[in-house]
């Protein structure tokens, strides 16, 4: 498609002199023209999180990906274990900490789920307390709000008793990401400003929407979906979770046709319990990101083609 379009619209001398069957190095030239283009002249990038709960830690393997690339990511937005990592990337956090981050929650949460509390929850159906995950954040990344980011950043959970998504873009951070990531049935709902909130990803799983309001033009979403075809939950918790799940599923059907381009992430049978495989999770986004990055980068290539057009006319192709 490349090929076709730069013979097509006769483009710089550059381009022509490329041997017309290495699509590679025509994607390779036209996206370094790319990379060079001012922020402002571009269009703007979109980084949709899916929800996903401990698959959601693909989403880190996305990102290193994309960023080694240096693919654009100008804004931000994400459900459950997306909001997570979109708040700790937007607010600064170094590629290279992403991954000890991701172990870090891991053990988190896997102090949070432990046997007692699980033993405890199953029988007297009392449900856990979220704190600790807001805690957590604030030792990550400290009292941020989103005014403070580097990316702008936006995130989405659901008032339990209206249905109604809650749209978090302003104010204190970690709460919000806390009140994203409230699985129901699992976590008490978290009380905020006169709302009971539980996870978004129960209503906006992939939130692309979401990051078009914070003004991005081009939406890529990381998409982690569980093969359902696969899971045998083996006791009522498990179920409810995979309830959720499918649910999450039968929404993104709709909006990953709302975004521009979709990474899919694999996976086999991943249960919201199984975070001693972060690393699994991790290298998944990896693999999925490296095989779509080329298929990405011609997609966002033929948006911003007219801008590279234009700049061709006023400079005579140079």
């Amino acid at each position: 498609m490349l090929r076709a379009l730069c013979l097509l619209l006769l483009l710089s001398p550059s381009c022509k002199a490329l041997d017309a069957s290495e699509d590679d190095l025509l994607r390779e030239h036209l996206w370094q023209q790319v990379r060079r283009l001012p922020p402002a002249e571009r269009p703007k990038v979109g980084l949709a999180l899916s929800a996903g709960s401990v698959r959601g830690l693909a989403h880190v393997g996305v990102i290193q990906v994309l960023e080694d690339a240096g693919f654009p990511i100008d804004v931000i937005s994400g459900a459950s274990m997306g909001a997570i990592v979109g708040a700790v990337y937007s607010a600064g956090m170094p590629l290279e900490r992403l991954l000890d981050f991701s172990l870090s929650l891991s053990k988190e949460a896997r102090s949070t789920f432990n046997q007692v509390r699980l033993f405890r929850l199953l029988l007297t159906d009392s449900l856990i307390s979220s704190e600790r995950i807001e805690d957590f954040i604030h030792e990550q990344i400290g009292q941020k709000r989103f005014e403070d980011l580097n990316n702008p950043f936006a995130c989405v959970a659901m008032d339990l008793r209206t249905g109604e998504r809650v749209i978090f873009r302003e104010g204190p951070l970690a709460p919000a990401v806390r009140a994203s990531m409230s699985l129901p049935g699992i976590f008490q709902p978290m009380l905020y400003r006169h709302r009971y909130l539980v996870d978004g990803g129960v209503v906006d799983y992939i939130p692309v929407d979401l990051a078009r309001k914070l003004g991005a033009q081009w939406v890529l979403a990381s998409i982690t979906e569980n093969d359902h075809t696969r899971a045998q939950p083996s006791n009522a918790l498990l179920a409810l979770e995979q309830v959720i799940d499918i649910r999450g599923s039968l929404l993104s059907s709709q909006q990953r046709k709302e975004a521009d381009f979709a990474i899919d992430v694999q996976f086999g049978d991943v249960n919201f319990l199984d975070f001693h495989r972060t690393d699994e999770m991790v290298e998944n986004g990896v693999v999925a990101a490296k095989k779509s990055l080329p298929h990405a980068e011609e997609a966002y290539i033929l948006r911003v083609m007219p801008i590279l057009w234009r700049r061709w006319l006023k400079t005579g192709g140079q």
